[in-house]
């Protein structure tokens, strides 16, 4: 067994264990999920709700959530996504509208992915081929600067899978998307941060 998988193991275990004590009662469980995923729920409001005052106001609400329903978590799913499922609701209900921003059209889709829905033309690689550290710690602080940039969706679905790293399957499920719809998004994210980025870099020089 790879060590990435004692790890990953270890935390669900971990994670599993702070469910069980919060079930109980257990206020040090609580402050020890706080302080796990306070800032991951706190991007993810934020990148939805576009507000840092009413993000905080959705977290909180998510908190107050997760105690009043921990007894219906099954554990079908990570935590996380749950947690995050929690969120996204609680932040659509305070946006007072459906999340429609970036929403991609049947012509995109049929234009980006085969009839298996594979891509058709693949995507660039992410990484942009940036090697010197420096840049690409400066590549890491722009890119989350310029989210705020990108509609709605795209913004969240690059959060939750490039960020938060949740998988294609578990995205278009907490945002109510086909997989095509998803990929798609994530593609258009990538391609406009890019493009934000490249206007950056020309423009520091």
């Amino acid at each position: 067994m790879s060590a990435a998988i004692v790890v990953a193991s270890r935390r669900v275990d971990d994670e599993g264990e702070l469910v069980d004590r919060l079930r109980a009662g257990d206020e040090s469980a609580f402050v020890a999920l706080v302080g796990r995923y306070q800032p991951r729920l706190l991007r993810l409001a934020e990148t939805t709700v576009g507000s840092r005052a009413v993000a905080e106001e959705v977290t909180q609400d998510t908190w107050l959530a997760v105690v009043r329903g921990v007894e219906r978590f099954e554990g079908r799913s990570s935590l996380a996504t749950w947690l995050f499922h929690i969120l996204l609701n609680r932040a659509r209900s305070a946006a007072g509208r459906e999340l429609r921003a970036g929403r991609p059209d049947e012509g995109i889709v049929e234009e980006r992915f085969d009839t298996s829905g594979a891509w058709a033309s693949p995507p660039e690689p992410w990484a942009e081929r940036v090697d010197d550290r420096l840049v690409a710690e400066h590549v890491c602080t722009r890119v989350q600067e310029l989210l705020p940039r990108l509609p709605e969706q795209q913004r969240q679905v690059v959060v939750l899978r490039d960020l938060e790293g949740l998988t294609p399957a578990d995205v278009a499920d907490l945002l109510g998307l086909s997989d095509a719809n998803q990929r798609v998004l994530l593609h258009r994210g990538r391609a406009r941060l890019r493009q934000l980025l490249a206007a950056d870099m020309s423009g520091a020089r």
